[in-house]
């Protein structure tokens, strides 16, 4: 058999300081290079660092057509949560992360916020007695939404007296489905609004004072006369009933009411 020599075998010499420097730097060298390439080509290929997928905006999206738009792109998703927005299309997106225009790698997950098919129930905050823009904001906090300001003459201006929805009246503490509109009904402090004078001449004071209330007005100064009618009966009144005259309602009427006999005073408590 043919025999093999060492001549043929590679050999390092290690003679001087310059062969042990050359050695020493071929080792570096060599460490160095498969640093490099390990790092900076193969991970980069096994990873795919630095191929990035932009993510698109997927808000007003069906979920199917979210699907079909990530697939294209090679992103998965997952549905991460759901909420319900008044006025926006059941089953769509409505928000995702990362956000649009992100770079992401290939096959990563994107979570996706739906908006819910169903609205949850919630009640109605006690907005009576509050001002208009303090029960606007409240119902605005609970999730419900200001379908309009209702005015009726009422004393209390600016106050919420009533709420309504869909034109029937509703209460506080009853739950309704998130998003609905309240209508706010407020007084208008009686505004404009006039009646005709009423004639209360010749009437009982408590007869009077009944119609006075029933009218949305109020009693003003009641004076005691000495008369030759009955004890208790009007006898004259301010303002007058006059052909074509009003009054705004909750303005008052002063009252002349005729002595009861034998009482022997008359009180004049008008200025």
């Amino acid at each position: 058999m043919p025999r093999f020599t060492n001549q043929f075998m590679f050999k390092l010499s290690t003679n001087s300081k310059t062969d042990i420097l050359i050695h020493l730097g071929i080792i570096i060298s060599t460490f160095l290079i498969i640093f490099f390439a390990f790092f900076f080509v193969f991970l980069p290929w096994k990873t795919n660092h630095g191929e990035s997928v932009k993510v698109p905006d997927l808000r007003g999206l069906s979920i199917t057509e979210a699907e079909n738009l990530l697939d294209d792109i090679d992103l998965d998703y997952e549905i991460s949560d759901c909420t319900f927005v008044s006025g926006h299309k059941p089953l769509s997106v409505f928000s995702h992360y990362p956000k649009a225009g992100n770079g992401v790698k290939s096959g990563r997950k994107i979570y996706l916020t739906i908006i819910s098919e169903k609205a949850p129930m919630v009640k109605i905050p006690d907005v009576l007695q509050r001002s208009s823009s303090s029960a606007k904001n409240l119902l605005l906090s609970v999730g419900l939404l200001h379908a309009g300001t209702e005015f009726i003459p009422a004393l209390e201006e600016n106050t919420v007296l009533k709420l309504k929805m869909d034109g029937k009246e509703v209460e506080p503490g009853q739950s309704i489905p998130k998003g609905a509109g309240i209508t706010l009904v407020v007084g208008d402090g009686y505004g404009n609004t006039k009646i005709d004078i009423p004639l209360l001449v010749g009437m009982p004071f408590d007869e009077a004072d009944i119609m006075i209330a029933g009218l949305g007005l109020n009693v003003g100064n009641v004076i005691y006369e000495s008369s030759d009618k009955p004890g208790g009966t009007v006898i004259k009144q301010r303002p007058a009933p006059e052909a074509g005259s009003t009054i705004k309602l909750g303005q008052s009427i002063d009252i002349w009411v005729s002595e009861y006999q034998g009482l022997g005073e008359s009180n004049s408590n008008i200025e």
